[in-house]
């Protein structure tokens, strides 16, 4: 993936598509590791060389916190889809749009912590494009299935499956696990996660693959 050129071809298709909107959502879709974070704030710079204020609304803010998890017995699975407050997700996402004139405090996930920062980004009226980034934000199953019609435009990166399971394995080896334990973590969530993203989310207006 050339990251230059596909950020100024998915900002050109924004600015045509936003016309004289005051707000424009986008949704940025793939599956974990893909480098949908990468993208996003490359298309934030993007849209700022064109005098475009854009921001990042991330779906990770909306996990589930880890003692909800631990007592529904679902902290080995964060990160499935069942682990996301996705109501309260689609709820912010109708009061961004709706409400372009206001200033709107979003959560962000702290990878540090492990845990969603309420108010922790603030969406600002000047902030005309918006790119909402997440894993399951086409998938075509309830209750997911009905956000996708709060996007205005969506854009799927994808990759390979080894180069998914390349990435996933190595993502806790930074994290400090042995070469075993990080394969074992990555197949028995990541990779299932990632594998749902690609078989059944819906189709997105630019597809992207993601090299490497």
């Amino acid at each position: 993936m050339n990251l230059a050129d596909n950020t100024g071809r998915i900002a050109d298709l924004a600015l045509e598509r936003a016309g004289n909107r005051q707000r424009f959502i986008l949704a940025l879709v793939g599956p974990p590791g893909v480098g949908k974070s990468t993208l996003s704030d490359a298309l934030v710079e993007e849209f700022a060389q064109r005098g475009q204020s854009a921001a990042v609304v991330p779906m990770d803010g909306f996990h589930f916190d880890n003692a909800v998890l631990d007592a529904r017995g679902d902290r080995h699975r964060k990160g499935a889809p069942f682990t996301f407050d996705a109501d309260g997700f689609a709820a912010l996402m109708r009061r961004l749009g709706s409400e372009p004139d206001r200033e709107i405090a979003i959560p962000v996930f702290d990878r540090e912590l492990d845990l969603s920062r309420a108010g922790g980004r603030i969406i600002e009226p000047g902030h005309r494009f918006l790119i909402a980034e997440g894993n399951y934000l086409l998938l075509d199953q309830p209750p997911w299935s009905e956000i996708a019609a709060l996007f205005d435009m969506s854009v799927m990166l994808t990759a390979s499956p080894e180069v998914l399971s390349q990435r996933l394995i190595q993502r806790w080896l930074d994290h400090g696990l042995s070469g075993p334990d990080a394969t074992a973590r990555a197949l028995g969530n990541d990779i299932p996660n990632a594998e749902l993203v690609l078989q059944s989310s819906r189709a997105a207006d630019v597809i992207l693959e993601s090299i490497g």
